[in-house]
């Protein structure tokens, strides 16, 4: 593959990452107001782990993978999907979807963090800039009236804030693991292993299961797109990106995904966009700008060689 072909591939993921993981705030929130999170969740990850399988052994791709690959799919799995991605299903029958979009546009902050913390790479100035206004923009956000008043609101705010800090700590993980080579077989074994887990998660709890052909028309159309876009397409492109590029870089798409689900939530389901999460948008995103500048992304690069 020649390296024009290699750069339409990762701007095609990009896209992937950048748009359809913005609008999956939305697709959850309509399905988790019908349906129970953790079968939800699970319903669609088991289900595009299959078709994932099902496309890799037609196109001839083999699904055999070492015990070392096999472990740490798993581990792949169960913290962006059955923790990560599963307890934000469940948060959001709590809090708005463009809120719980801006409370994980943080998500590079959390990643620098954890670097300096983890692998002690030193937090450069400008990106101290970022973290100072990042602190900023969350607070402003969280700390709005309407979300102090409802107690079940800070619940899912807390629980968002520990599927960060899951997926953070599995982006440096998968960056340096032992995965996979083919990006479609570790996209399907992370979400059947971690659909799986979300299966067990759902009957620990004691969620009712019903037929899809029991669901709305419009949870079913959810649930379609959240399976092939949402799951297949933009997962896909994110293990590969996580590859191809550095996790900082791949953490960039938190610029895009809350301002597309604000506005998709505002559009359809008359979600309410105050001045106050305007604000907060703003100052938390300028801070992700700061973190992710080409210096400090040149710099994070020379710690990875």
């Amino acid at each position: 593959m020649g390296k024009s072909s290699n750069s339409a591939l990762v701007i095609l993921a990009f896209f992937a990452i950048y748009v359809i993981w913005g609008s999956t705030y939305l697709l959850n929130k309509i399905a988790v107001m019908e349906l129970p999170p953790f079968m939800l969740a699970s319903c669609r990850f088991i289900t595009a782990g299959l078709l994932i399988f099902a496309l890799a052994k037609s196109m001839g791709i083999s699904l055999k993978i070492t015990k070392r690959q096999l472990w740490n799919t798993i581990i792949a799995g169960v913290l962006f999907l059955s923790f990560g991605n599963g307890v934000v299903v469940w948060a959001l029958r709590y809090v708005d979807s463009g809120f719980a979009a801006l409370e994980i546009s943080a998500q590079p902050l959390i990643i620098l963090l954890l670097m300096y913390f983890l692998q002690g790479k030193k937090i450069q100035p400008m990106s101290l800039v970022g973290v100072f206004l990042g602190i900023i923009g969350i607070y402003l956000l969280v700390s709005q009236k309407q979300i102090i008043a409802q107690e079940s609101s800070i619940v899912g705010m807390i629980m968002i804030f520990f599927c960060m800090l899951s997926w953070a700590y599995c982006s440096l993980f998968v960056s340096k693991a032992d995965l996979p080579n083919n990006y479609f077989v570790n996209t399907g074994y992370q979400m059947f292993t971690g659909g799986i887990i979300l299966a067990l998660m759902s009957f620990g709890f004691g969620e009712p299961w019903t037929s899809p052909l029991q669901w709305s028309g419009k949870v079913q159309l959810s649930m379609v797109l959240l399976i092939v876009f949402g799951s297949i397409v933009a997962f896909t492109s994110f293990n590969y990106l996580l590859k191809a590029v550095s996790p900082e870089k791949v953490a960039t798409s938190t610029y895009v995904n809350p301002i597309v689900a604000l506005l998709l939530g505002w559009y359809f389901l008359d979600e309410q966009i105050t001045l106050q999460s305007i604000l907060a948008a703003a100052i938390l995103l300028t801070g992700v700008y700061f973190i992710n500048t080409k210096k400090t992304l040149a710099i994070f690069e020379r710690f990875k060689r």
